[in-house]
């Protein structure tokens, strides 16, 4: 078998990552040899937790060391509405997903998209998930201000065994402990969109939302139309539009808009108050 110098190098940048397996630049490591065949312009490692907001194992740097301020409002609420959020706890399966993969049929029509991912992503997004156990999961996430093309998409399913096999292995390195008690601490509490609907309500006097407009509500926001939300559900179609009515009403709102508004303030890092009106 004939190997050219760019086979060899490739290999040598391997094994430069499983090197790092265990120490604080493994992240950038595996970024490194990535970044050679693929284009892209941002990457973050996270743990997603089923009931708690997710947590940043290694992420790109931005320039002059500045926070993003879009990615904190995602780690503080918005990544409930993630679609590679909530494929990693409804399929539960190890493996490479692209944003067409995951996303809902609406999902470039929500609030969401256009006013957080779009800002912070632009373009495309894949992700290597490795299942954890029931309750997270590990993901490693490429953005990118374009779409990702066929090329890209085969190359990056073609790394993806060795990836995902990487990326298990260096889960015992991580000190997911240290910060157990601030996650549990998030649970249920104003990060957690359903409660948040409840306080809501409570607030307006127009009567608590049911389970399954709760249900119907986060799916909206998520992205799934109406007809997407009542094959989901196994519900008439009808029945959606009549849970959206009633959801509407509880909330005092009269569109998908102010849904949303109620939860998230731009650069506040939190949701918003809301109103009853």
């Amino acid at each position: 078998m004939e190997f050219k110098w760019h086979d060899l190098a490739f290999h040598r940048e391997i094994g430069s990552a499983i090197d790092a397996l265990d120490g604080p630049h493994f992240w950038a490591r595996l970024t490194r040899v990535l970044e050679r065949h693929i284009g892209f312009d941002s990457w973050v490692a996270l743990r997603f937790a089923r009931n708690a907001p997710p947590l940043v194992c290694a992420e790109q740097a931005l320039p002059d060391g500045k926070i993003d301020v879009l990615f904190q409002d995602y780690l503080a609420a918005l990544y409930q509405l993630d679609p590679f959020y909530l494929a990693a706890f409804e399929q539960r399966v190890s493996g490479f997903y692209t944003l067409a993969d995951v996303a809902p049929d609406n999902f470039k029509m929500t609030e969401y998209y256009q006013r957080y991912f779009r800002k912070n992503i632009v373009g495309d997004e894949v992700q290597f998930n490795v299942v954890i156990d029931a309750n997270y999961t590990m993901g490693f996430s490429l953005g990118n201000t374009r779409r990702y093309d066929e090329r890209e998409v085969a190359l990056l399913t073609l790394f993806s065994p060795w990836v995902l096999a990487l990326m298990q292995q260096r889960l015992r390195y991580e000190n997911f402990g240290a910060v157990q008690g601030t996650s549990e601490a998030a649970e249920g509490g104003q990060h957690d969109l359903p409660a948040r609907f409840g306080m809501l309500t409570e607030k307006s006097g127009r009567g608590a939302l049911t389970a399954r407009e709760i249900e119907v509500a986060m799916l909206s926001l998520s992205g799934f139309s109406s007809r997407a939300i009542a094959e989901k559900l196994t519900i008439s179609f009808e029945t959606v539009r009549a849970h959206k009515k009633h959801i509407y009403s509880k909330l005092g709102i009269g569109s998908q808009s102010e849904l949303f508004a109620l939860f998230y303030e731009p650069g506040s890092h939190q949701f918003a108050e809301g109103s009853e009106g």
